[in-house]
């Protein structure tokens, strides 16, 4: 099985957990990140100001955040094949979040919303 390769070259955003990426082989697509900003990593860049911090890691290909998020470009590239299973992924994440605090109201993150 082979993974393809694939590298961001620019993006821009383009509303509030939006971006708009360019990639190498001339390929453009937007991708709403909203529905997938839970956990750990990710539930952090649901606050406006850390998501507008993304930037380019040209070495990688790839958008990151200074909290050391990223995703994977051939997924980004791919993203309508993708992204229902990442948003599911985000729920299974908050539900389990909002168990453990109902559970434990100490337990929360407090990175986390």
């Amino acid at each position: 099985m082979t993974h393809p390769v694939h590298r961001i070259t620019g993006f821009e955003r383009v509303a509030p957990y939006a971006l708009r990426l360019r990639f190498e082989d001339g390929v453009e697509t937007v991708v709403d990140l909203a529905d997938m900003l839970e956990g750990e990593l990710y539930g952090p860049l649901r606050d406006p100001f850390v998501f507008a911090r993304v930037a380019l890691d040209s070495e990688v290909g790839t958008v990151v955040w200074p909290n050391g998020a990223d995703f994977d470009p051939a997924v980004l590239h791919d993203w309508p094949l993708h992204k229902d299973a990442f948003a599911a992924a985000a729920q299974r994440w908050k539900s389990r979040m909002t168990a453990r605090v109902a559970e434990n109201p100490e337990s929360g993150s407090p990175r986390h919303p």
